[in-house]
């Protein structure tokens, strides 16, 4: 299964330290992986979600509504191309350092 292959690739890959939660829910939906310190969902979907684009559409902007980021990947390319899938991961990551804090005024 590759939800399962791509849990373990986050086992083998230090994802940059990044900790992910599997199956996590966040109400009303279980996402398939979550950095809750990052607020980056991951979704790896199946054949069966090309006939589901609008909840899948739905479903993304409630997420987005409440501040996640989702990434989408198809099971062929955890499979396929899992390397170039974490490192698209680690780059939506890195990207959503935090700001540095501006300076104390004087």
């Amino acid at each position: 299964m590759p939800r399962d292959y791509f849990g373990d690739l986050f086992v083998i890959d230090n994802m940059g330290g990044w900790k992910f939660r599997r199956q996590h829910p966040i109400r009303p939906f279980i996402v398939d992986f979550v950095c809750v310190e990052r607020r980056i969902v991951i979704e790896v979907d199946g054949g069966q979600h090309a006939s589901t684009i609008q909840a899948d559409t739905s479903r993304s902007r409630y997420l987005r509504d409440k501040g996640y980021r989702i990434l989408r990947f198809w099971n062929n390319q955890v499979l396929e191309e899992s390397e170039s899938v974490l490192d698209m991961i680690l780059a939506a990551l890195n990207n959503n350092a935090p700001s540095p804090q501006p300076s104390p005024p004087n």
